[in-house]
């Protein structure tokens, strides 16, 4: 059997502040971290470089999968041995990868890859992780579960002063809608909807500082905190 590391897992929609507050988690820990948002988007980046649609069946997907390398390594993303970091970043990347996400080969074929980096080259490796479906399926005997929320509108400005900051400019209406469309996409499909896991402890980050926010987790995890893992 092979044996993990602790894993801090953490779920949630789009915009709640889960890239941030797992990288600045992992930091204050003295974890890794592991983007599992940007492996979606390489794997979305591969099967469009490969001429594959949302229209085509499961096996057409699988095909242009197989071979396909992805790694993640200090923070930088690689799609077969090419550096796809600022790639993966546009807005059609992000499109693509909430579309494929719900697509049982992408989820099979990343499954595995994103279990194998706490247990690396024979290595426990300590890992916070974060993504849709990290408490409920990817991880879900991990050490310690959050599940990161906020408003819409919230998480629409988060969206759209993310873009801004990358020099691409959208209108609120846009981010507003791009939000809403990946918490439909997220939550009605099929195979590993977003979902908060019962033992996940739930944080509404809306009005509260990144700062805020990692503080709280950190008093979870060395137990100071509340323990009402299901309050909403």
């Amino acid at each position: 059997m092979i044996r993990l590391g602790k894993v801090v897992a953490i779920d949630g929609p789009s915009g709640a502040g889960k890239s941030t507050l797992a990288k600045s988690l992992a930091a204050a820990l003295g974890f890794e971290y592991l983007d599992t948002g940007a492996l979606y988007r390489a794997a979305a980046l591969a099967l469009r470089a490969r001429g594959v649609t949302p229209e085509d069946d499961d096996g057409r997907i699988a095909s242009a999968l197989n071979g396909v390398s992805i790694d993640f390594r200090e923070g930088r993303v690689y799609l077969d041995g090419r550096d796809v970091s600022e790639e993966i970043r546009t807005k059609e990347a992000g499109h693509y990868s909430s579309v494929f996400s719900a697509r049982k080969p992408v989820r099979d074929f990343l499954l595995p890859l994103q279990r194998e980096f706490s247990s690396a080259n024979g290595k426990n490796r300590n890992l916070v992780v974060e993504g849709r479906d990290m408490t409920t399926v990817v991880f879900p005997g991990a050490w310690k579960k959050f599940y990161l929320d906020a408003s819409l509108r919230e998480r629409a400005r988060r969206r759209y002063e993310q873009m801004a900051a990358m020099g691409k400019h959208i209108s609120m209406e846009d981010a507003m809608e791009d939000v809403a469309l990946r918490d439909s996409r997220d939550s009605s499909r099929e195979i590993a909807p977003l979902k908060k896991g019962e033992d996940a402890f739930y944080l509404d980050t809306t009005d509260l500082s990144a700062s805020q926010v990692l503080r709280k987790m950190v008093e979870v995890i060395k137990g100071c905190g509340p323990e009402k893992k299901n309050e909403k």
